[in-house]
């Protein structure tokens, strides 16, 4: 297996993984509501133009719609084309393997083409991060990138720490050796949903990137904290809180309710729930969904008087389970 890259995991990230998986069950089920395919579109023009953003692009939420929907915009050619390229690589997303440098070049490839001469190579010549004239980090040298990148790649495929904590450290690492000649900050963010949505598909739908996008300095300020420390613990921090406030920002379940008379959550939410996680009491279920005991009992209340579901078990140590699987 590749070195460890140098992280420590603090308590606080722990607690965070415990509520990021939690809310990611919840937010996978109202993805799939019937409204999913539009709020994956609404989600994806978010990622792109929030991603391209950051990194200076000027085009808006609604310029980036019209060129993916293929309507003229007014704008100059570089940034249309940047949204073009985006737009191209996320269509790949679903076949890109985040353990594979060659689809690690692959994805480059399309989200730099017609921008820098390289697109799909690694950098041949030395890079740094400016503010003004004032260095904030050099990159490592050249011909050390293709073994930097094996060994992290090896790393991230074989290591036993948490994919959550995988995808961050590697963020960290992947910004650190700063691979490529540009488009390194979109590559990275980019990466990490890939890495996170082998964890559960919902992260190719969260627009992480417009959380980096709304806290750009934070996010800068976490990568160099971890630089100066020589450990990204730092940024694993910085980007659990940013993933844990993007789940909660997409909370809003039907009709825009966020914990209303009924929690926020159907009944046939909660159905679903079981079906995914059969077994668990309605405290273990309440807190799993983030709503009150009381307004999850009202639902399996209906959920039984329907037939849909059933307790099976003794009193204190059974569970819920759906009415077809035994």
């Amino acid at each position: 297996m590749g070195e460890k890259p140098p992280f420590t995991v603090s308590p606080k990230a722990i607690s965070m993984i415990a509520e990021i998986s939690a809310l990611t069950e919840r937010y996978a089920i109202h993805l799939e509501r019937h409204d999913s395919l539009k709020l994956r579109k609404a989600n994806q023009i978010k990622t792109i133009q929030s991603s391209l953003a950051i990194e200076g692009n000027t085009l808006t939420e609604n310029q980036v719609t019209d060129i993916l929907d293929g309507k003229r915009v007014v704008a100059p050619l570089r940034e249309i084309q940047e949204v073009r390229n985006a737009i191209a690589t996320y269509d790949l997303f679903p076949k890109l393997d985040p353990f594979s440098i060659n689809d690690l070049l692959k994805a480059h490839g399309v989200m730099m083409s017609a921008l820098i001469d390289d697109a799909g190579q690694f950098r041949h010549g030395g890079v740094g991060v400016f503010a003004g004239k004032q260095p904030i980090h050099i990159a490592p040298p050249a011909e050390r990138v293709p073994e930097l990148i094996a060994n992290l790649f090896d790393w991230l495929k074989h290591a036993e720490d948490h994919l959550l904590i995988r995808s961050c450290v590697f963020h960290y690492e992947f910004e650190f050796i700063h691979p490529f000649a540009d488009g390194n900050g979109r590559m990275g963010r980019l990466w990490q949903s890939l890495i996170l949505a082998r964890l559960n598909p919902v992260f190719q739908h969260l627009p992480v990137e417009s959380m980096v996008h709304d806290n750009q300095q934070r996010y800068y300020e976490a990568i160099n904290a971890s630089t100066e420390a020589s450990d990204s613990g730092i940024f694993i921090d910085f980007m659990l809180q940013e993933l844990l406030q993007a789940l909660k920002q997409h909370q809003l379940l039907p009709g825009g309710v966020d914990g209303g008379v009924n929690g926020g959550v159907t009944p046939e939410e909660v159905s679903e729930f079981i079906r995914r996680n059969p077994g668990l009491r309605a405290n273990a279920i309440a807190a799993a969904l983030a709503i009150p005991v009381r307004s999850l009992e009202r639902h399996l209340k209906r959920l039984r008087e329907e037939n849909v579901i059933e307790f099976r078990g003794a009193p204190r140590n059974g569970g819920y389970f759906r009415k077809e699987e035994h």
